[in-house]
C-alpha cells in the first residue's frame, strides 16, 4: 500500500474555517463527531472490481498495546460486522461462508493503546496563580506556595480497523496474505454504538475505489 487519506469530518473543517478567525481555540469546541479522524489505505495495484465474493468474521480482534488479547463479539461489535457487510453488498460484493471460497476476508479489530506519565502539581499551581494567600503569612517576596507533590496520569487512546484481505490471489502471493485495504476511524466516543454505522459508512465513503 502507497496511498494514505486522512479526512476530518465535513463539520470539523467547517469549523475550523468559519470560526477560526473569533474563536482562540476552534477545534476544542469541536463535537465528538467532528473530533474523529478518518483514515483510508489501499494497494494501488490492486483491482477491486475483479473480487466478487467476501467472507467476515463474525467477531472482533481486540489489540491492547500490540498485543493481539482474543477476539470478542459485543453489541458494538455486531453493529460493525453488519455496517461492514451492508456496505460491502452495496458496492457489488457478495458475503458467502468462509468455506466457500471467497475472494476476500474482512477482518474488524478494535485497537487500544495506554500511554503514561508523571507531572508535578507545581506545575499546575504555578499556572493557576494558587489558593494561598502569601500577604497573609507575612512573607510578601515569596510568591505563592509551590507544592512538591507530583502525580501520574494514564490515558487510553482507541480505534477501530477494519482490513480487507486478498483470498484470491493468495497462492501467487506465496500464501501470505495480503491487506489491499484498511480503514481506520478514531477519536473521541469511536467505540459508542450510536456512532459505529456512520463511522463505518465514513471510511466507505472515501474509498470510492471499492466496488464490484
Amino acid at each position: 500500500m502507497n496511498r494514505t487519506i486522512i479526512r476530518l469530518t465535513v463539520g470539523a473543517l467547517l469549523s475550523i474555517v468559519l470560526f477560526g478567525s473569533c474563536k482562540k481555540d476552534p477545534v476544542s469546541n469541536l463535537t465528538n463527531d467532528e473530533s474523529r479522524i478518518y483514515v483510508t489505505n489501499y494497494d494501488t495495484t490492486a483491482n477491486f472490481s475483479s473480487y466478487s465474493t467476501f467472507s467476515i468474521a463474525d467477531s472482533v480482534a481486540v489489540i491492547q498495546d500490540n498485543q493481539f488479547a482474543g477476539r470478542q463479539k459485543n453489541g458494538f461489535d455486531s453493529l460493525a460486522v453488519n455496517a461492514v457487510t451492508r456496505l460491502m453488498q452495496q458496492r457489488g460484493y457478495q458475503e458467502v461462508g468462509a468455506k466457500d471460497n471467497p475472494d476476500l476476508a474482512i477482518d474488524i479489530s478494535r485497537i487500544y493503546n495506554t500511554s503514561t506519565g508523571v507531572f508535578s502539581y507545581g506545575d499546575y499551581w504555578d499556572y493557576y496563580g494558587g489558593y494561598w494567600d502569601p500577604y497573609y503569612w507575612g512573607y510578601p517576596g515569596y510568591g505563592y506556595y509551590d507544592p512538591f507533590a507530583v502525580g501520574v496520569y494514564t490515558i487510553q487512546t482507541g480505534a477501530l480497523e477494519i482490513d480487507l484481505l486478498d483470498l484470491k490471489n493468495a497462492t501467487v502471493n506465496g500464501n501470505k496474505l495480503k491487506a489491499i485495504w484498511t480503514g481506520m476511524a478514531r477519536g473521541e466516543q469511536v467505540f459508542n454504538t450510536a456512532n459505529v454505522s456512520n463511522e463505518v459508512t465514513s471510511l466507505f465513503e472515501q474509498s470510492a475505489y471499492l466496488k464490484k
